[in-house]
């Protein structure tokens, strides 16, 4: 292993707590820990609450990797029954209570994505289900007894509902029970998190001291924001790079990010030295280098990073020829015009025909965002619905790509849409390829 300093000079690049004291304290303590010369345990747990994985997920996930990489334990936790619940750290709101087939469902895959970070051969992948299914109620009422109510009013979430009225459901409670209690079940000496989760990680060390074990050190990571700037990945908000982006996709994403927010993912979710950085953010500073040129290299540091480097050169080729030359990608979607009748709308609409009497007529026009939805370029309508009201559907005309401002339409073969900055629709006969 490399020395503890510089183990703790990687270990410790990007993390956030938010209060001084804390970080110190855990800085300590990880120091202390290192310099017992032997592998760490470090988790990071994962509930399946969605299919998808997102470049968000992916920045603890690299922090569990760098443990890795320094020949530390790693155990991927897929939060199998934590899901159950859902974390109330950055919610206003209880979330929606899902059943155990529809996590079983999400986390299907999550290993498999998550590969693409972290190394299949030396990571432990263990689910919470088989442990905290199986806590008797009597073991619950003693780790309950291990926490006070004004410790979880004082979370700011839960403040602000209390301040506004709103229910705060007990059974919110129980996830930071949950996630302590994976902390005693693997006996961890560090978890990884994001820093909205500080509170859920201390709560493990307060648990793993009562059932007399070594609190784990918390490692809490930013929060990364979405391809929009402002609002943290998600995709509810429609604002993602999941992991199962194609190349293409994900380098166009990347590349319709807002300058001011490359340097924070260039230090969340790629592995460019911190010198270098530095030297990016005074080339930006001093405007001696193209942000065009900045983006391009962090596009090409994270394609690189998920999907290989071959993958990362076609996709910038293919960014190059769409948006930079105008030209439209060979892989279109295409979706049948045979199809169409699953998403037909008739209207009634009264014309005036000079001295003729008022007559009724028929227009039939189609569902855009059922029809973008169906072709699977968007995860669902309401989706492709919000992207219109934004203004983010294009449809080729005669005087190029114009936007498209309703959802109504009426569909032609060879009629061409352009979703976001990256997917494409045609529309085509019922005779065209499958």
């Amino acid at each position: 292993m490399p020395s503890v300093d510089e183990q703790l000079r990687l270990l410790m690049r990007g993390v956030v707590y938010g209060d001084e004291g804390v970080a110190r304290a855990m800085e300590n303590e990880l120091r202390e820990r290192l310099a017992e010369g032997r592998p760490l345990r470090v988790y990071l747990g994962i509930d399946p609450t969605a299919p998808d994985l997102t470049l968000g997920h992916t920045v603890p996930m690299r922090k569990l990797r760098q443990f890795q990489q320094l020949g530390h334990e790693a155990v991927l936790l897929i939060g199998g029954f934590t899901a159950l619940v859902g974390d109330p750290s950055d919610k206003d709101s209880a979330r929606p209570m899902l059943t155990l087939e529809e996590i079983e469902a999400n986390g299907r895959t999550y290993a498999e994505q998550a590969f693409k970070i972290l190394d299949p051969e030396l990571t432990v992948v263990r689910n919470n289900a088989e442990w905290l299914s199986k806590l008797t109620f009597q073991e619950l009422i003693k780790i309950a007894s291990k926490f006070t109510v004004g410790q979880f009013l004082q979370r700011d979430n839960f403040a602000h509902r209390r301040e506004r009225g709103d229910p705060i459901y007990v059974h919110e409670f129980f996830y930071a029970f949950m996630q302590a209690y994976d902390a005693v079940a693997l006996e961890t000496d560090a978890q990884v998190g994001a820093t909205e989760q500080l509170f859920n990680l201390m709560a493990g060390r307060t648990l793993q001291r009562a059932y007399g074990q070594r609190p784990q050190i918390a490692i809490c990571m930013p929060i990364l924001v979405g391809t929009d700037g402002h609002l943290r990945m998600s995709k509810s908000q429609g604002n993602y790079i999941a992991l199962n982006d194609s190349p293409e996709e994900m380098y166009g994403k990347v590349m319709s990010l807002p300058d001011d927010v490359m340097i924070d993912y260039f230090t969340l979710v790629t592995d460019v030295p911190s010198e270098e950085l530095e030297e990016i953010r005074r080339q930006i500073v001093k405007r001696s280098v193209n942000p065009m040129d900045v983006k391009k290299r962090l596009a090409r540091e994270i394609v690189t990073d998920l999907h290989g480097v071959d993958a990362a050169t076609r996709a910038e080729e293919s960014f190059a020829r769409i948006f930079q030359q105008g030209e439209i990608p060979e892989d279109v979607v295409e979706y049948r015009m045979s199809l169409l009748n699953d998403h037909k709308v008739v209207i009634k609409r009264t014309e005036q025909f000079g001295a003729n009497p008022p007559r009724e007529t028929f227009d039939t026009w189609h569902h855009l965002p059922s029809v973008i939805c169906a072709g699977g370029v968007v995860s669902s309508a309401s989706e492709a619905r919000r992207l219109i009201r934004q203004g983010a559907v294009e449809m080729l005309t005669a005087d190029g790509m114009k936007k498209v401002d309703r959802p109504l339409v009426v569909l032609r073969d060879g009629d061409l849409f352009r979703v976001g900055k990256h997917r494409f629709l045609r529309i085509v006969d019922s005779d065209g390829k499958e």
